[in-house]
């Protein structure tokens, strides 16, 4: 981000950009070197839980009240002000919710946090976001997958989301209709539109266009429909207009690496009672990584701080694993060689 910046074909616009992302890549960073215990790790899911779980359940009982009539939006200004923001970021706090709830012993506290859950799904939904379906269910079939209960599990997710969907009206249901019918719908090809804008880019640009490229412009130098200009729409789509080909290649790297070290600590924590809440994390985490990663393929969030902020409980918890394991035994033969060196050492020592 740093080199494409100096290439940028808009540089005003895109310095105040990086000045404001590499502010949340530097906070990233002060959290990473902040954790240092499992109680750390605990604290910072419990902030992202809270401070996102509020919308969730606001936003829950919003939907309630008004029937599923109105739509759910986020706090404006904000990175989440979209309703399909909110949407993803109430769905990748579902997990972390879970994760809390599953590692919480006060009883009330259960109770509270599987509200939450119910309400921020509730929301998500009341958002009529389409992305937000798709990553939503993505989410569920993968937690469903990974859960040692899959009976009960699924027994729950078959009763709750019937209800759910028949208490939405008929408008949102008509909305996530048109999912499959992208070719006419004019959201949908507006999104194609840029995305292809995006591709003759990076092709056009070994550095991408740096940060804000959705200009008049850029559009009509690159779109195949240059009068119709939009924001990327897809985290895949923004990095690669942005970027090129190489700064897609490194945020892909980022999330394989990041899924590699989740499922390292799921599976050292496995079985061990110490590091069973790791292992929970770990695969929670996951959970909203799918997410992140089906309904970012709809959204231009790439610099939100939540999936960089679960990179670093992970890498934390990962040092926290690596710190506490004992040291290795060297095998007899090279105990007792180590022996005789002392010795003999020693002894020369005291010739």
């Amino acid at each position: 981000m740093n080199v494409t910046t100096l290439f940028a074909l808009f540089p005003a616009a895109a310095y105040g950009q990086w000045n404001k992302v590499m502010k949340i890549m530097l906070m990233s960073l002060v959290t990473m070197m902040a954790i240092r215990s499992r109680r750390d790790v605990h604290r910072l899911i419990w902030v992202l839980v809270v401070s996102l779980g509020y919308y969730g359940v606001k936003g829950g009982v919003f939907t309630v009240r008004s029937g599923g009539t109105e739509r759910v939006w986020g706090p404006e200004g904000s990175f989440i002000g979209d309703n399909n923001a909110i949407a993803l970021a109430l769905i990748m706090t579902i997990p972390l919710m879970y994760y809390l709830h599953q590692n919480t012993p006060r009883r009330w506290l259960r109770h509270a946090l599987t509200g939450a859950m119910l309400l921020s799904a509730l929301a998500a939904l009341g958002s009529y976001s389409r992305g937000g379906l798709l990553a939503i269910a993505a989410m569920v079939l993968f937690m469903w997958f990974k859960s040692g209960r899959k009976l009960m599990l699924g027994s729950i997710v078959s009763l709750a989301v019937p209800l759910l969907l028949v208490f939405m009206p008929a408008r949102w249901s008509s909305r996530m209709d048109s999912i499959g019918d992208y070719q006419v719908d004019d959201s949908a090809q507006g999104r194609i539109n840029a995305w292809r804008m995006a591709y003759n880019l990076a092709r056009d640009r070994f550095f991408g266009g740096g940060f804000e490229i959705s200009e008049p412009s850029t559009f009509l130098r690159y779109a195949p429909n240059p009068t119709d200009v939009h924001a990327a729409h897809s985290i895949y789509f923004q990095v690669l207009g942005e970027h090129g080909f190489v700064g897609l290649a490194l945020y892909l790297l980022l999330g394989v690496l990041t899924w590699r070290m989740a499922a390292a600590i799921a599976r050292l924590g496995a079985g061990r009672d110490e590091w069973r809440w790791a292992a929970s994390l770990a695969t929670m985490v996951q959970a909203s990584l799918i997410g992140f990663a089906v309904g970012g393929a709809f959204l231009s969030l790439v610099y939100y701080d939540v999936p960089y902020y679960l990179m670093a409980a992970l890498a934390a918890v990962r040092v926290l694993m690596r710190d506490a394991r004992p040291a290795p035994v060297p095998p007899v033969g090279a105990r007792a060689a180590k022996s005789r060196t002392a010795r003999g050492t020693a002894r020369s020592m005291g010739d």
